[in-house]
């Protein structure tokens, strides 16, 4: 039995019994979509809540798995999700992740619409990221460059496991070739969060620095991007710590 005393919150009140101005749908219609916190975001999708909890105190909960990062929400699966929130069911984890995937789909075609001029290592970060910077494996990428620095073509060299990938030189410098590149850059990705460069990426980018100066093809740069345990986008430059 409820104690009359006690004080009535929205967290334990269901959307449908909220004022008005407090429900997400009713609130993103009259304020726009901008003024939703991520969680009212999120409980608009789910659309309904489990036992024990509404819409909102559920969306909550699954902000709280990824640390409220969308980003590292993003990086789950659906059997991740379902499994760390009781009671979730799988409809409703794949429309929370297909919403967060179309996000960083989004971001990639605003990336690739546009005309690609690397001048430093931030604007290579900007251009390789966004595709590689959430998988949880390794994915080594090349980017092929004209006389301007503009970007011609991009391609996945490999991919590897969570640790490490294997990469074969002769590819990068074989589609540098039939793309008439001038210049390249070459970055990956360290799920880990540690981007550190290991013995092994240090080996690796010397011998593209050295295929390159054989084949008059400049290596710009080598950078490693991740997430940090701090929950951070950030990257490593061999170019900026002086290693090319």
């Amino acid at each position: 039995m409820n104690n009359e005393n006690e004080p009535t919150t929205l967290r334990n009140i269901p959307i449908t019994q909220w004022a008005k101005e407090d429900r997400p749908r009713e609130k993103m219609m009259a304020l726009g979509k901008k003024s939703l916190s991520d969680s009212e975001l999120i409980a608009i999708l789910l659309r309904t809540g489990i036992p024990g909890a509404s819409a909102a105190e559920l969306a909550k909960q699954i902000l709280q798995l990824s640390g409220n990062s969308l980003t590292e929400l993003g990086r789950m699966e659906v059997s991740d999700l379902q499994r760390s929130t009781k009671g979730l069911g799988m409809a409703k984890a794949v429309t929370v992740l297909a919403a967060l995937e179309l996000g960083n789909r989004m971001l990639k075609e605003v990336n690739e619409n546009k005309e690609e001029i690397i001048k430093n290592s931030q604007d290579l970060y900007h251009i390789i990221a966004p595709g590689i910077i959430n998988l949880p494996h390794e994915e080594f990428w090349a980017v092929y460059l004209n006389q301007r620095n503009k970007v011609t073509w991009k391609q996945r060299i490999a991919a590897g496991g969570l640790t490490q990938t294997t990469v074969d030189v002769r590819i990068i410098f074989r589609t540098a070739l039939e793309h008439n590149a001038v210049a390249l850059a070459v970055a990956h990705n360290h799920p880990s969060g540690n981007l550190q460069p290991s013995g092994a990426d240090k080996e690796l980018t010397q011998r593209i620095l050295k295929a390159g100066t054989i084949l008059q093809i400049k290596l710009l740069d080598h950078i490693i991007v991740g997430i940090t345990p701090t929950g951070e986008k950030d990257y490593y430059s061999f170019s900026e710590h002086n290693i090319l």
